[in-house]
């Protein structure tokens, strides 16, 4: 069997490249470069032809989304409780935030994602923030508000499971 040796041009040299500018040594290098990569990619498929492979079906593979759909739960029944988790779809979707009501980009605070979804009607955007207050209080009894609850805390994961918990437990009350 007669095999064939090909080499690659040797490497510009140290005395060529220093009298050359940064561009032309960047140039020449990446020249340098995709010849030793072009011949690599040969010496692979030469390497690996008897291999066998079984061609993909692309019918079966299952495909998902690169980044999942922020689907809400099924609605709740009572007015409370799909109002404050239409807050929480909210805050998901717009983002959350500290220290406003609203940032440019959208992102509210939990008082500002109620209020927003409550759409004006200030009985009801009341009732959720009483709901809110007594699902924070189960657990943070040093808390004196929605807002500064919210506002102590750097990011929403908190404030946002707190909101989902405050759902819940209007929907087993019934409001």
């Amino acid at each position: 069997m007669h095999t064939t040796q090909t080499t690659s041009p040797p490497a510009p040299s140290a005395t060529v490249l220093a009298v050359l500018s940064l561009e032309a040594r960047l140039a020449a290098v990446e020249a340098a470069m995709t010849v030793a990569l072009d011949e690599a990619a040969v010496a692979y498929e030469v390497r690996t032809a008897h291999i066998p492979t079984t061609p993909v079906d692309l019918a079966v593979v299952v495909t998902l989304p690169l980044t999942p759909t922020l689907q809400p739960s099924a609605p709740h029944a009572s007015p409370v409780a799909a109002l404050l988790q239409r807050a929480q779809q909210r805050l998901l979707t717009d983002g959350w935030c500290a220290g406003s009501q609203i940032r440019e980009d959208g992102a509210r605070c939990l008082y500002g994602a109620i209020r927003v979804e409550a759409a004006g009607d200030r009985s009801l955007e009341a009732r959720g923030l009483e709901v809110l207050m007594d699902a924070i209080h189960s657990q943070f009894n040093d808390a004196d508000s929605v807002p500064t609850f919210n506002d102590r805390w750097a990011d929403g994961r908190v404030p946002m499971r707190i909101l989902g918990q405050a759902a819940a437990l209007a929907d087993n009350r019934g409001q």
